[in-house]
């Protein structure tokens, strides 16, 4: 938006603020020279032109990044994963590049080697997916002249496809680490943690989907949680053993209507505590998930039911999730 301040006899000054681009600032004889070149600036800005060769000299990769964070990140359902990942690129020192350094210098690639030193390709690779896009939103929709650097810059391979499974003496030893004590040598622990475990290893569901489910999509009667928003961005009613329903029944009822009121950063601390007093090593949260559908598997013979329940859409992806044991298999081939 332009302003205008007459500084003088003889003096204007035009003054551009637009989200995303430095301040212009310049003085005109009269205030229609400066209305004509203030909206010949708006118009190029308007239509991605780039007005001042200055522009990707003055802005800042941490520019970009913010507005991103601001502006795209709340729109996504991954949206509290995707801030962190945001926030740690902006703590970065190629941050404090400007846009011309980025696309013109080897900076990203130069990150990209370094990053991989600390990190595995995955994740690299997920950050430079996440830099792409930031630089695509800024040239189509914020309508900065910049061009894509990342479409330049070799990916890394992606780690292999985890296939951690907790073992049965391992599930014990969480759950038994997970149970409730008051005592002052333990100190009290969260006691929602358990249950969301076990109904973690009884239903497969996620999560975000966990942590999301309410009273009111229970079904006692057709024995099923409805999953009104899971990660494909489809629904889907999650099937429910007697096991799972009679776990649902000696639950409390939370006045917000919850069925696990608790926060995902309080699971993810109660979860890492847990796991370091039963001694598992490497046991994430997601891996019940993959506990649990190889446990399904067994029982739902038919991979349409099966992905039924955990929602894959394609069978490459739920082969990752299923890990069957060779006896089981071995056993079948016997019937």
């Amino acid at each position: 938006m332009a302003t205008f301040r007459k500084r003088g006899p003889g003096r204007w000054e035009a003054q551009i603020r637009r989200r995303g681009w430095p301040t212009k600032t310049q003085t005109f004889p009269t205030k229609a020279d400066a209305q004509a070149w203030a909206s010949e600036a708006e118009t190029a800005m308007r239509s991605g032109g780039q007005s001042d060769a200055s522009v990707l000299r003055s802005l800042r990769l941490h520019t970009l990044l913010q507005r991103y964070l601001e502006d795209e990140t709340p729109k996504k359902k991954g949206a509290e994963s995707e801030g962190y990942r945001l926030r740690a690129l902006m703590r970065q020192p190629m941050a404090n590049l400007p846009l011309d350094v980025i696309c013109s210098s080897s900076a990203l690639t130069d990150w990209r080697d370094e990053r991989l030193k600390l990190v595995s390709g995955s994740t690299v690779k997920r950050d430079l997916n996440l830099l792409g896009h930031v630089f695509s939103v800024a040239r189509q929709e914020w309508k900065i002249p910049v061009a894509n650097p990342i479409r330049e810059i070799r990916k890394p391979s992606g780690s292999p496809h985890r296939t951690r499974i907790p073992s049965w003496s391992e599930k014990r030893r969480l759950l038994r680490a997970l149970t409730v004590d008051t005592g002052e040598a333990v100190g009290m622990r969260n006691h929602w943690i358990r249950p969301l475990v076990c109904f973690a290893l009884r239903t497969a569901m996620r999560r975000g989907e966990l942590l999301a489910l309410s009273w009111d999509d229970i079904s006692s009667i057709e024995r099923c949680a409805h999953v009104k928003d899971s990660k494909n961005g489809e629904s889907r009613n999650v099937p429910l053993s007697r096991k799972a329903l009679r776990l649902l029944s000696r639950l409390e009822r939370d006045p917000c209507g919850k069925v696990f009121p608790v926060s995902a950063d309080s699971v993810k601390a109660a979860y890492k505590r847990a796991v370091a007093r039963a001694g598992i090593p490497n046991l994430r949260f997601h891996d019940l998930r993959h506990a649990a559908t190889t446990d399904l598997a067994r029982k739902l013979s038919n991979v349409l039911e099966l992905s039924a329940v955990t929602g894959h859409k394609g069978l490459a992806m739920l082969k990752i999730y299923y890990q069957p044991r060779p006896s089981d298999l071995a056993q079948k081939l016997d019937v």
